[in-house]
């Protein structure tokens, strides 16, 4: 049937063999854009041109199209590289395979290979049609002495032409350096230095180089000035984690800084180009800052809907009623796959969000100050409360630059329901959300634009019942007379009535909007997306994909460095999503550099920050050998279940490998990784002492435990509750305007006579609003065909038998801490577990449906 096919009439023993690959998907976000208010279902249905007027498709691949050669891993050429079998080419499409995913396709091919030729180890493919496709796997049948070899491959596969030298994958099977077969050793070694590159030229995009650069792409001076941003990385005043290297044109006024770019390099098989939704959802935010903000900005521009709030209904009405917008507003940005996922309309004018879990329940229980201290322990940034260990609290600003700031707040004020200060500080019943160092270098300059806020500390007292309730804020700001003078203050405490119960919900706010950014570029985006980058180009650099290092890590890292590439285009650059409806506006990573400085890779393991934030101690009687300081923390509880399963796992995989500590010292692969992950990829800590030296088992399972849990439940639980919880504006502000009014002036009258304006005129109003609540239900959303914690994508990751039977381990204790999470969250002892808005914290559990479910842990930091 297919004359051109090799191999098909020559004797000789002959390797069946299966390829599943996936064609070029259609759907891509330009091609979206450019159709406007077109149909897009025609674009979506109008199938996939590959050759010429070819409609099918799939024929292209046959013929001379597609070529594959096995090499041996067991038989060396002349050159001591491993025999290269005759050039092989895909035969006819396999019409059902009960394995294929959606969009797969499968190709039977038959490989001449006889005993002289050995044991195949990896294989050569090369591309002869002018445009790529995704090559899933490659599947060996009956090999000679062997039996089933299986290729997981997933990368994209170019021109041929494009390439200095074939495409090569290897079989499953994992290998330290120095076990490598030797003729498998020097096709090893020449991959990763492909991978490496030479360090020069702008990157196109069918090449997998992976090298490291600084952030000095966020801004674009060449446009104004107003939109240049400082160089991140690269020095001691503003350090930070490298990105991946896009090797880009200056700038004209600034040659140290690179031209913004439409679409921004990554490695291509870190962008899966929309053949899994996770992509599709990520495009979703470039798809609201350019279409879905603009529209936006043109309605309010027209005075079609006012600016603000007036009243908490007007807030609830934008998931109740919906927000009216013009009709040619509606026609532009409807026809968006993006907004079908998070809007819905009535198909004329009114555009209306999903109501947030926060107020599904209750539309004021995020008002009582029981659950505002909750949300610190089980909402969306559980991670910065810490335990009081002295009072008043102190500063760890420089005193010589900046004064004294040690707070002002006094015992004699705090309602310790009869607890004296020192004995709540002996009973580790204190605490405190702090942001009063955070803050007060950039507050100056914040207040200085239209926003106007506070640096904020506030004090929470455990009560008997196991509850923690806040005593005390005080809001601070920069001293007239200059930052050597110190700091003036306010400090506010609860109240239940009158205009002091106003002041007090304002307070509540402006903690709420520091907690908010704090969240947003701290806890979410430098903790878990730009400290991870560096361990995903490392790996990619230093380690082969046969190191057993490599496939543990590799789930963790997918889709990173394009969600990242795409805030970097989007989210965190001048004028971006975060700049236009965060507090901080065009300071706001300039303040995640000055964070960073203080970041220390070990405190990232759980145990490790909870006994650095105070929040627990070390007990060997406890389980995992701590005992929290309140018993009823969520996140803690729920986190020290999930860490303990994948350090628990992790040591299982990495014992497989490694029997002794000089296994570890001896492995070239692994000690270049970890040498390029310092000194490279966190280049400005280089030198801090806190590094491990990985030279040691407990180092390397300590190392590879904090990556996973960083890439997987740190993420999930800083991400997935954006939208459940700060879908209402009213409960989590990203922004304030005016500072308390002061008696005597209208402001003040005003939040006598209304108290609930004087609260909207002060945090964010509707514009950004709107701003917000699309972009946070994207990101809170969870992909159709997400891969949780647990789970592998293909499960022929390994041919190694005991490193599936330790995963299947893993994935059946997950399950029971599923199960046991779910009988905790029933228990009604536990309030911090619900709260008064009654909403179960399931952030950690582990699995999870597609959309918007506030549950599930994903491998990696897709979105």
């Amino acid at each position: 049937m297919f004359p051109n096919v090799t191999g098909l009439l020559n004797k000789g023993h002959k390797i069946r063999g299966t390829v599943v690959l996936m064609r070029k998907n259609v759907l891509d976000f330009n091609t979206i854009v450019s159709i406007g208010g077109g149909n897009i279902h025609g674009v979506i249905d109008s199938g996939i041109n590959i050759i010429g007027s070819t409609v099918d498709g799939l024929t292209a691949f046959l013929g001379r199209s597609v070529s594959l050669q096995l090499i041996s891993a067991t038989k060396p050429d002349g050159n001591g590289k491993g025999k290269v079998g005759k050039d092989t080419f895909l035969e006819g499409i396999i019409a059902s395979l009960p394995t294929l995913g959606a969009g797969e396709s499968a190709f039977n091919i038959h490989f001449e290979w006889d005993a002289e030729m050995g044991i195949p180890g990896a294989f050569y493919i090369k591309n002869y049609m002018q445009v790529e496709f995704f090559l899933k796997s490659l599947t060996l049948e009956d090999v000679p002495n062997h039996g089933t070899i299986r290729f997981v491959c997933n990368s994209w596969i170019y021109n041929s032409k494009l390439y200095k030298s074939p495409r090569i994958f290897f079989a499953n099977k994992s290998y330290l350096p120095s076990e490598t077969p030797s003729p498998l050793v020097k096709y090893r070694e020449e991959e990763l230095q492909i991978l490496r590159g030479d360090g020069t030229g702008e990157r196109k995009l069918h090449e997998r180089i992976y090298d490291y650069d600084v952030y000095n792409d966020l801004g674009n001076p060449d446009h104004g000035e107003n939109l240049a941003r400082p160089i991140l990385g690269g020095s001691s005043t503003r350090p930070y984690p490298r990105r991946g290297r896009t090797g880009r044109y200056p700038t004209r006024k600034d040659p140290n800084s690179e031209k913004p770019a439409t679409e921004i390099y990554v490695p291509r098989d870190e962008n899966f180009g929309h053949l899994k939704s996770s992509d599709f959802l990520a495009y979703g935010i470039k798809s609201v800052s350019e279409c879905v903000i603009p529209a936006f900005e043109s309605a309010f521009d027209l005075n079609f809907t006012p600016n603000e709030f007036d009243s908490f209904q007007d807030v609830r009405d934008l998931f109740e009623g919906g927000i009216k917008l013009p009709l040619d507003v509606i026609s532009t940005i409807s026809p968006l796959p993006v907004i079908k996922e998070i809007f819905r309309t009535d198909g004329e004018q009114v555009l209306k969000f999903i109501p947030p879990h926060v107020i599904r329940v209750s539309k004021s229980a995020w008002m009582t100050d029981e659950e505002f201290a909750r949300e610190m322990l089980a909402g969306v940034n559980p991670c910065m409360i810490r335990g009081l260990q002295e009072f008043p609290p102190k500063s760890n600003l420089d005193p010589a630059e900046y004064g004294d700031h040690t707070s002002k707040i006094s015992a004699d004020v705090l309602n310790l329901e009869g607890c004296t200060i020192d004995e709540a500080l002996a009973s580790g019943r204190l605490f405190i959300l702090d942001y009063h160092d955070t803050f007060i270098p950039f507050l100056r300059r914040i207040n200085e634009t239209s926003a106007k806020a506070y640096a904020t500390r506030t004090i929470l007292f455990l009560k008997e019942n196991g509850t923690l309730k806040p005593v005390a804020i005080e809001l601070s700001l920069p001293h007239p007379d200059g930052d050597k003078s110190g700091f003036v203050s306010k400090v506010i405490l609860p109240a239940d009535e009158g205009v002091e119960s106003t002041i007090w919900l304002l307070a509540k706010a402006y903690v709420v909007v520091n907690d908010s950014c704090y969240h947003q570029l701290m806890s979410h985006w430098l903790n878990t997306h730009a400290v991870i980058e560096p361990f995903v180009i490392a790996t990619n650099r230093q380690l082969s994909v046969v190191h057993p290092i490599n496939k543990l890590l590799a789930p963790h890292y997918r889709d990173t460095m394009n969600i990242n590439a795409l805030a970097r285009e989007s989210l965190i650059n001048a004028d971006g999503i975060i700049e236009k409806s965060f507090l901080p506006s065009k300071y706001a990573v300039e303040m995640s550099s000055a964070v960073y400085k203080y970041w220390v890779f070990t405190d990232q393991a759980l145990p490790n920050d909870l006994i650095k934030r105070n929040m627990a101690v070390k007990d060997p009687s406890s389980p995992y050998g701590l005992r929290l300081l309140i018993e009823d923390y969520p996140y803690a509880v729920d986190g020290l279940e999930i860490w303990t399963a994948i350090k628990t796992w992790v040591q299982d995989y990495v014992s497989l490998y490694y029997a002794t500590d000089n296994d570890i010292k001896n492995d070239s692969e692994l000690q270049n990784w970890w040498k390029e992950v310092v000194e490279k990829g966190h280049g400005d800590l280089k030198d801090k002492p806190w590094w491990p030296k990985l030279q040691t088992f407990d180092e390397l399972v300590e190392v590879c435990t904090i990556i996973i849990w960083t890439a997987s439940a740190l993420h999930a639980a800083v991400n997935f509750g954006q939208y459940p919880y700060g879908g209402l504006i009213l409960n989590r502000p990203t922004l304030s305007r005016r500072l308390l009014p002061e008696e005597g002036t209208a402001e003040y009258d005003e939040m006598v006579k209304s108290p609930q304006k004087a609260y909207l005129r002060t945090i964010t109003p509707k514009f950004q609003t709107l701003i917000d609540l699309s972009v946070i239900e994207i990101l809170s959303r969870h992909a159709s065909d997400e891969v949780y914690l647990g789970q592998r994508e293909n499960p022929h990751w390994t041919s190694d038998a005991k490193a599936l039977q330790a995963f299947q381990k893993f994935g059946n204790k997950l399950a029971e801490i599923e199960a046991k999470l779910t009988n905790k969250n029933n228990d009604p002892s536990l309030y911090h577990r619900t709260g008064p808005v009654q909403l179960p914290y399931t952030l950690l559990h582990p699995s999870s449906e597609g959309g918007l479910t506030f549950r599930g842990i994903p491998n990696s930091i897709s979105i």
